[in-house]
């Protein structure tokens, strides 16, 4: 029974549609910060923002990657979600969905909260890769700082309606290539007063160097730039070489934006290919994965002739090779009409009546398509008449290609694919899907093909078919997968049936369907086009007698699930049945966890701790006795079960219950005393701990109702008196905004001695004239212990200092970065550790 999972960390298969898509593992945002040093990867994540609260990764090590990354909701927390402050070497973000936005409520500084944020004292070399980041008020991707140091190159990413701007440049070194962004009127929230997400520059030049833009489109929307270069009166320089743009291009004072002769004004702002279009999709990996028989090669061209006698030639080129044949999508694969040159940038074909296919990585430069065949690139009508583009070779080498000279076409026929004779006609063209469902296993053996697409679906699909006359045959036909202990065929072959959740199967055969039976959420494609399930059974079908027992079916007569999906508090519960044995279970996807399920030694009992997932138990007796302490939803033989009928006679009471292993480890260890005695004023304070916690009336202390208890972190405040807290597990991290004196175990401990450490410091020295002001970092700031020179400040969310001064200086340390500074009032010098900032650095 191995395989423990948590509330904030639980694995969950990818669901979109990869052959073989990633797990990914689900956190729950609480505000806490997950650290990634150098060389460490953090992938296949989907970051849950649904709590109201936020995540920040911060990247404080060079040759590491965050890869595989969604964000699932609506932010209303405060600061920036990735933030990147490396030494020298390289940093990948790759398959990053922040597509849901964010709100200003968590946040009271003008911009709100921003997406990406780049250090002052960054050095890495940062590349961005197929990233989809919209709503976002305080900047997509923060990244002006180049201009201090290392570089931000963006690749295939989609920006949209994010406030100040999208892709914020400034280096030399700093590229953008194949990127859309834009601004609508899509609202993603309140809380901006006036201040919309569409207030923004797709790409904005900061001072540093000259910009390479290539391939890449914008449009100003109701902003009225589509591209702006210089700030603070300090000028940007850009050199847009291709792609498209609708609106205006501001040039600030001494700016320069060279705009090539290949940049149109009638931008393209469709989703450049393999951008995550949902958090599920890139924390599952599932569209930047292989689309077909070449790994690491991300796109594909098609030319689809099927039905057409006359031959097309083709000829289509690369940036860089390689280009590799390919059967996706059923293509046939021809070595005598198909051509590559020894570099592999340069590809040509003939095809007739058929599919070619190819696969690459690098930018098309120039197709040619002479013929009636119909291209597509990454399943997508590609335009011609966006070729050739800078970079082509030209087109000498096109027409010597071995075949000319003939007068054949391809000299193998493609499979057409027929008809099932019920369903309707056969056109012979697969449906081509999405570019990662359908990786085709090359032509069918068979006439038809059956599939039942289940991906995404977590409640499993039974499925039963017959046909006229057999064999009918597995298959891995559009990326199916065989899996022997859930498929089942006839000994004469005309009968089959399997179990597919989250999943594909497929089938081949070559005679009529008489009956299909689809018991679940999976979706049924006969050659490729909806099963009408209607028009089933017809005559010859056997009838439904030998549907039903096939060997998965669970080999107990009874099932109980214990459902807390989504549910934080913990669930106790315990059962008992008539005889023995209890045999935990994976039935409906629930999870198996050895540490929080126990079953006694005669099998009649069992128990269990459940939050946010699924447990399941199998049995074959009657149910005695029930008892759920906790949320989560129990079912029995997955019906809703009904706990008011329980015990029944022969249940040996409740003794036994309570005493479980897990208990052991929640009872409390240490205590917590918070103590603000004598002090004036209000401190807040948050506290993490590995176990469990809960108040306490030690020495005193107060109860209140305002205390958060959430997965092991605490937040309250207190006024002039104490609070404390019994936990069990270690003390993770401590933060104190405010005066206070903190005990741990009876000793007094320092509160900075427990989180990160705060290594810089910022200092606000009036200028002799009243100011009030605020500031925020993208790690934690704290008044300096000790120093009651910021005692007219007060600190909010652990990540902002408000105050008034109007003579001296107020103090404070900090972790990260600086990312805002504004005065509601008056000015005054502000220094972080030795250099002064303004607002306009921000």
């Amino acid at each position: 029974m191995a395989g423990a999972t948590t509330a904030a960390a639980t694995a969950v298969t990818g669901a979109t549609g990869a052959a073989s898509a990633a797990d990914y593992d689900v956190i729950r945002a609480q505000g806490q910060t997950i650290n990634i040093g150098s060389g460490e990867t953090f992938e296949n994540k989907l970051i849950d923002l649904t709590t109201g609260s936020s995540v920040l990764l911060m990247v404080n090590g060079a040759n590491s990657t965050i890869r595989n990354v969604g964000f699932k909701g609506l932010h209303r927390g405060d600061g920036f979600m990735i933030s990147i402050n490396a030494g020298r070497g390289d940093v990948l973000v790759e398959n990053v969905y922040l597509g849901d936005g964010s709100t200003k409520e968590g946040a009271d500084f003008v911009h709100g909260p921003g997406a990406v944020f780049m250090h002052r004292n960054n050095n890495a070399d940062v590349t961005f890769r197929r990233c989809n980041v919209q709503g976002w008020p305080n900047n997509a991707f923060y990244c002006s700082n180049t201009a201090h140091g290392g570089s931000a190159r963006f690749e295939y990413c989609l920006g949209k309606n994010n406030g100040v701007s999208t892709y914020r440049v400034a280096s030399g070194n700093d590229a953008i290539i194949g990127c859309v962004a834009y601004n609508d009127n899509t609202d993603y929230g309140q809380g901006y007063g006036g201040y919309g997400e569409t207030n923004g520059r797709p790409v904005w030049v900061w001072n540093g160097g000259t910009v390479t833009i290539r391939d890449s489109n914008f449009s100003d929307g109701p902003y009225p730039y589509a591209l702006v270069a210089g700030a603070n009166n300090s000028p940007g320089r850009a050199n847009f070489e291709s792609g498209g743009y609708s609106g205006n291009i501001r040039r600030g004072a001494g700016s320069t934006v060279t705009v090539g002769s290949a940049v149109s004004s009638d931008p393209d702002l469709s989703i450049p290919d393999g951008v995550p279009t949902s958090a599920e999709a890139a924390a599952s990996g599932g569209e930047q994965r292989t689309r077909g028989d070449h790994e690491n090669l991300q796109h594909t061209y098609e030319f689809v002739a099927q039905g057409e006698s006359e031959p097309t030639d083709y000829y289509f080129e690369v940036e860089e090779g390689p280009i590799e044949p390919s059967s996706y999508n059923g293509a046939t694969i021809e070595p005598e009409y198909m051509w590559v040159n020894d570099d592999g940038t340069r590809a040509a074909g003939r095809v007739v009546d058929g599919r070619h296919a190819w696969e690459f990585d690098s930018p098309l430069v120039d197709v040619t398509v002479d013929g009636p065949a119909t291209p597509l690139v990454n399943d997508r009508q590609s335009n011609l008449d966006r070729y050739p583009r800078s970079g082509a070779a030209g087109d000498d080498w096109k027409g010597d290609m071995p075949w000319h000279g003939t007068d054949s076409g391809s000299s193998d026929e493609p499979t057409d694919g027929g008809g099932d004779g019920t369903d309707g006609s056969n056109d012979g063209n697969t449906d081509g899907g999405d570019g990662t469902d359908d990786s085709g296993d090359g032509e069918r053996a068979f006439e038809h093909t059956y599939e039942f697409v289940a991906q995404g679906e977590s409640e499993p699909t039974d499925y039963y078919f017959e046909v006229e006359e057999g064999p009918i045959e597995p298959s891995t036909y559009n990326g199916g997968t065989v899996e022997e202990s859930r498929m089942w065929v006839s000994d004469d072959g005309t009968r089959a049936a399997g179990r597919v959740a989250d999943g594909r199967h497929a089938w081949e055969f070559d005679s009529l369907l008489v009956d299909v039976t689809v018991d679940g959420p999976a979706e049924p494609l006969v050659d490729d086009r909806q099963s009408n399930l209607d028009r089933y059974p017809q005559s010859g079908a056997t009838g439904d007698g030998w549907k039903g027992d096939m060997p998965w079916h669970k080999s107990f007569e009874h099932t109980y699930e214990f459902v807390a999906e989504g549910e934080s508090e913990p669930t106790d519960y315990y059962f008992e049945v008539e005889e023995g044995p209890i045999e935990p279970s994976t039935y409906n996807r629930g999870t198996i966890e050895e540490s929080r399920m126990w079953v006694s030694d005669d099998g009649t009992r069992a128990a269990g701790r459940v939050a946010d997932d699924r447990h399941a138990w199998e049995f074959d007796s009657l149910l005695v006795d029930v008892t759920v302490d906790g949320p989560a939803e129990p079912f029995v033989d997955d019906r809703q079960s009904n706990l008011d009928r329980y015990p029944q006679s022969g249940a040996t009471g409740d003794g036994w219950k309570g005493d479980m292993p897990w208990h052991a480890a929640d009872d409390p260890e240490h205590t917590l005393l918070i103590d603000g005695v004598g002090i004036i004023g209000k401190t807040s304070y948050d506290f993490r701990v590995s176990g469990d916690a809960e108040p306490t009336n030690y020495q005193g202390a107060s109860i209140n109702d305002d205390t958060s208890i959430v997965d092991g972190r605490v937040g309250g405040s207190l006024r002039g008196w104490r609070d404390a807290f019994e936990f069990s597990g270690d003390l993770e991290s401590l933060t104190i905004n405010g005066s206070a004196r903190v005990y741990l175990d009876d000793e007094r401990v320092d509160p900075n001695e427990y989180g990160e450490e705060l290594d810089h410091v910022l200092t606000v020295v009036s200028n002799g004239s009243p100011a009030s002001y605020e500031v925020s970092v993208d790690g934690r700031i704290a008044a300096i212990a000790g120093d009651d020179s910021s005692e007219a400040a007060s600190i909010r969310d652990g990540r902002t200092a408000v105050g008034s001064i109007d003579a001296g200086y107020h103090r404070f340390r900090y972790s990260g970065s600086v990312t805002d500074l504004a005065f509601d009032e008056g000015t005054a010098f502000v220094y972080a550790d030795q250099d002064r900032i303004t607002p306009d650095d921000y």
